[in-house]
């Protein structure tokens, strides 16, 4: 694969004529929140329920670190009533002196709330199911026997000093009816946020949106967007609930969690970076490094076109696109990677044309006629169908040689005889 353009000096695209901030289609506008957005990594709850995933208690407390370098604000580092390994874990998190809130997830229990107390944690997330199908399945579908559950555990929790947000479980499938009377129940008891969970990822922006304008109606408490992605809209839905008023965003690394996962924290954080403006208090390069530490003690790799973290998503290969990112780097790149500490790169396959061709012969000293440059485009793509990659620089330097060895032999030897047979040239870059 060819080497990142962008770390070549004599490289460099024309940069003066592109800037991020200039040009921009007219449906393509930038908007304000204008507030800040507080970011609650859940990776250490939620994200390590994704199936097969086991963090050990040192691991959490490194992607603990990693997060609070990387400007997270808020963590939440697990569920306490767990058991004792998980308990030492959120307690070696809690006091580990991270400037960060370090959050503990517990159900609507008072002995719940004693195992987060003794793991040294000061703010809890306690869970309630609001749709009628949690509810009568966990408190046989009695609202009653809720409400008194809210009123007695989060008044618990507030009494022995801990920040309380109430959890609503399945929130999307609740109805107003339901909603309002338990709202109501959590902020008399002391609830000082509410987490609105789309807990089975059937959202849409539109129905977040709406969803989020109708619940600021219902109550003054500080709201929290926790997305999930069964129809690949957790960070869609994430945006637009925040446009909506939501106060902070649940994430994850990576978008790890249960079943497709959840919003991704690299994801929301850069597009509310590109969208809104500074909004929150994320280092950006910090990201990359970040995920990478979450895949690696998460058994998980990011796709290749997984959006910030992928490996190719400052890519380019196609001639119409490399041709016009020489001319203007805005043409075809947008996000630029230096924000997120990355480089641009230009690989050569099937779709490359003459441009970028040329580009790379340029950097690799080669000066080729016309033909030559035309049999190795062909040369390129044959190797990129046959190997399903884009080609390597020894292998097209190989090639580059060859063809330019068959014109200096042929200009001193009869044709026939100098020409480069089309076997050896697919040897060269076999």
């Amino acid at each position: 694969m060819l080497e990142d353009s962008s770390s070549r000096p004599d490289r460099h695209l024309n940069d003066k004529v592109s800037s991020r901030n200039g040009f921009q289609p007219a449906f393509a506008k930038t908007r304000s929140l204008g507030r800040q957005i507080a970011m609650n990594d859940t990776t250490l709850r939620d994200g390590e329920q994704a199936p097969g995933i086991a963090f050990t208690a040192n691991e959490k407390l490194q992607i603990a670190a990693a997060l609070s370098d990387a400007g997270v604000s808020e963590i939440e580092a697990g569920t306490p009533a767990m058991g004792r390994s998980e308990l030492e874990a959120i307690r070696r998190i809690a006091g580990a002196g991270l400037p960060v809130r370090v959050t503990a997830w517990c159900r609507m229990r008072r002995g719940d709330v004693d195992d987060a107390i003794a793991s040294g944690v000061k703010a809890v997330n306690l869970s309630a199911p609001l749709s009628h199908q949690q509810i009568t399945v966990k408190f046989g579908g009695s609202l009653t026997r809720v409400l008194a559950a809210v009123k007695d555990v989060i008044g618990y929790a507030r009494a022995k000093g801990l920040e309380v947000a109430l959890g609503g479980e399945d929130s999307s499938r609740a109805g107003p009816g339901t909603l309002q009377p338990i709202l109501d129940a959590a902020t008399e008891a002391g609830a000082t946020r509410f987490r609105f969970a789309d807990t089975l990822g059937i959202m849409d922006p539109v129905s977040a949106r709406e969803a989020i304008g109708a619940v600021r109606r219902m109550t003054d408490l500080p709201i929290e967007f926790h997305g999930h992605n069964d129809l690949g809209l957790a960070t869609a839905n994430t945006l637009a609930a925040l446009e909506a008023g939501a106060a902070a965003a649940s994430v994850t690394v990576n978008g790890l969690g249960e079943r497709a996962g959840n919003a991704a924290l690299e994801q929301v954080a850069v597009a509310l970076q590109s969208l809104f403006g500074s909004v929150h208090n994320i280092h950006l390069p910090a990201l990359k490094p970040l995920c990478e530490t979450v895949a690696a003690y998460s058994g998980t790799e990011a796709g290749r076109a997984q959006p910030i973290v992928g490996k190719d998503v400052f890519t380019h290969e196609s001639g119409i696109h490399v041709a016009g990112m020489l001319r203007n780097r805005a043409s075809y790149e947008t996000l630029a990677p230096e924000m997120l500490g990355r480089k641009h790169r230009f690989v050569l396959g099937k779709h490359s044309g003459i441009a970028g061709l040329r580009h790379e012969l340029a950097y690799l000293g080669f000066e080729m006629t016309p033909n030559e440059e035309r049999e190795l485009l062909n040369l390129v793509r044959v190797y990129a169908e046959k190997h399903k990659k884009p080609i390597p620089t020894f292998t097209l330097v190989r090639l580059a040689a060859a063809l330019m060895d068959g014109r200096a032999q042929s200009a001193k030897e009869p044709a026939p005889a100098a020409s480069l047979s089309r076997s050896a040239k697919l040897e060269a870059m076999s």
